[in-house]
């Protein structure tokens, strides 16, 4: 059984209505528990856990000093292109935007590689707009080998793809894959994405299970928060997680917290979450998993990064662009995905990690500690 026919165990209203029904021992027993179910999460996400806070974000701190140590891995997001054959409401990269569409050759991709690395960053995301036309398969095949010769570890963020196509981009080199449903109700869902391959929900649920079975090291999950009701559709992110540990426990998995920012097009955010919610979230996360990687990136402001580092993140994006390219001298001025808010220099944010007792990783998972 796949994730979208697991999905029709829940019930958006009967889950919504679970969470807000949560009162305070509810919370108090899930802060008591070493392994905690569904629906010890849904009671850490609700509103009945606010006045815990402080309580969850010890606790959260200590687990995740316990799995990952003081360290806090670097990465980069390298835009290859900005075409898209979707419509998205909610996006700057969306077809219906009136914007100079680009996509990098080879010898541009090149030339942001070496920029790149001379900032030391060792583990890079590939991000484009869903356009197979443009950006598919055979674009990916010709730029991860230029790639390759310059990153450890390389992520993608892409449209989904096909089992077998997942399964050569393996072989290219690529290491970890981000998906993001943006929302968990396929009423919302069918709001948002007027157009486009992206407009099929279960196709787009059911990409974590196409990577699982081709063998992907590392999945990474979210929703856009903001789209939908925040504390719903992140139930959904746990309970999709949970799902997939179980099926594809061969695979490790990161969660990450983009909220709405502004962008071209930009819509009226539903759902607003506020900083001390999204710790909250954070924390949450943690005590539900210990194991999982949780991301956090430059669409966060220099305040909130540096008060959360410690409380259960695990990995920063620095530096970020997200328009294509974005590094290199030559790089030409394009749209952006959307706002970042976090615009410190590498070294700015490694001297700040420093500062918490933690260490820099710069460089992420390595092919030579499996022989593969």
């Amino acid at each position: 059984m796949s994730f979208s026919e697991q999905i029709k165990n829940y019930q958006w209203d009967d889950v919504r209505l679970s969470i807000y029904s949560k009162n305070a021992h509810d919370v108090q027993r899930a802060l008591s528990k070493s392994r905690l179910d569904l629906e010890d999460f849904k009671a850490l996400i609700s509103p009945a856990a606010e006045p815990f806070l402080e309580q969850m974000a010890q606790k959260s701190q200590q687990l995740t000093q316990q799995r990952f140590g003081k360290t806090m891995q670097f990465y980069i997001p390298l835009y290859l292109s900005n075409m898209c054959s979707n419509i998205c409401t909610y996006c700057g990269f969306s077809m219906h935007n009136a914007i100079r569409r680009t996509t990098l050759d080879m010898e541009q991709i090149e030339q942001e590689c070496l920029a790149i690395q001379k900032m030391g960053f060792a583990h890079i995301l590939l991000v484009t707009g869903e356009s197979e036309r443009k950006v598919g398969v055979e674009y990916f095949k010709q730029a991860l080998p230029i790639i390759k010769k310059y990153f450890a570890h390389i992520s993608i963020e892409v449209q989904p793809l096909e089992q077998h196509e997942y399964e050569e981009l393996i072989d290219y080199g690529v290491d970890a894959v981000l998906v993001y449903q943006e929302t968990y109700n396929p009423l919302t869902y069918a709001q948002h994405h007027l157009k486009g391959k992206k407009s099929d929900f279960n196709y787009r649920l059911d990409t974590h299970d196409r990577l699982g079975k081709a063998g992907m090291h590392k999945m990474g999950l979210g929703c856009l928060i903001g789209l939908e009701e925040w504390r719903t559709d992140c139930f959904y992110v746990a309970a999709h997680l949970n799902y997939l540990e179980k099926r594809y426990w061969q695979s490790h998995y990161t969660i990450s917290f983009p909220r709405l920012r502004p962008c071209a097009g930009g819509m009226e955010i539903k759902s607003v979450m506020d900083d001390k919610q999204l710790v909250q979230l954070i924390c949450a996360y943690r005590l539900f998993n210990p194991e999982v990687e949780l991301s956090l990136s430059t669409r966060e402001s220099e305040h909130f990064r540096n008060h959360v580092l410690p409380l259960g993140i695990t990995s920063l994006s620095a530096a970020s662009s997200t328009q294509p390219g974005g590094y290199a001298e030559t790089s030409v001025k394009a749209l952006e995905q959307f706002e970042i808010s976090d615009e410190r220099s590498p070294n700015e944010m490694a001297k700040i990690i420093k500062s918490h007792g933690y260490e820099t990783v710069w460089k992420g998972w390595d092919h030579s500690l499996t022989g593969k």
